[in-house]
């Protein structure tokens, strides 16, 4: 199986719509649609926890693609000549305000194949709740974002997400699988 071809059939300030043409393993001819970011292909899923009291953090932001809030980890993408585990540290300082300690990040996997080329890594840090600058986590939040955040104990997250969602929130598959292993 192998990508032939490739169409842009639109393209935004930030999104790229393309028709893929593609060889099947019998070598059949057969075209998919794909939508592509145009300034980035890698981004970060930030799994933040607060030490000592292991609590999560989450953030809820209203997501045009579903008319809705989300309820998420925080996370962002990569900038040129950023690591993604660089990115996941500033993007909990921007989105949070919190200040964290990498533990761990996973290689870049597909959030979405079936709809996207993006690869996301999942960063795992640990927040010092007790240091003086998480004592009051102040957002360094961009002109068109508004956030806000959440720290939940980590076994009441399942009932947290379960009452985010009778309120009408969306909540993000992954939080699902962090919940379900709670």
């Amino acid at each position: 199986m192998k990508i032939t071809g490739t169409t842009t059939l639109a393209e935004g300030k930030f999104i790229r719509l393309e028709l893929q043409s593609f060889q099947d393993d019998q070598g059949k001819n057969r075209k998919w649609e794909a939508a592509q970011r145009i300034n980035a292909q890698a981004a970060v899923y930030i799994v933040a926890r607060l030490r000592p009291s292991d609590k999560i953090v989450l953030v809820r932001q209203f997501r045009p693609p579903v008319n809705a809030f989300c309820i998420e980890c925080p996370a962002g993408l990569v900038e040129p000549g950023e690591s993604p585990a660089q990115t996941a540290i500033r993007e909990l300082i921007e989105e949070t305000g919190f200040h964290g300690k990498l533990i761990s990040i996973t290689p870049p996997a597909a959030s979405s194949p079936g709809l996207t080329g993006e690869l996301v890594s999942i960063a795992f840090l640990d927040i010092d709740e007790t240091a003086e600058e998480n004592q009051k986590p102040k957002q360094h939040l961009d002109a068109n974002e508004a956030i806000q955040v959440f720290t939940i104990p980590r076994k009441e997250l399942p009932d947290f997400l379960k009452q985010q969602h009778e309120k009408g929130d969306i909540i993000d598959s992954r939080l699902e699988i962090l919940a379900a292993l709670s």
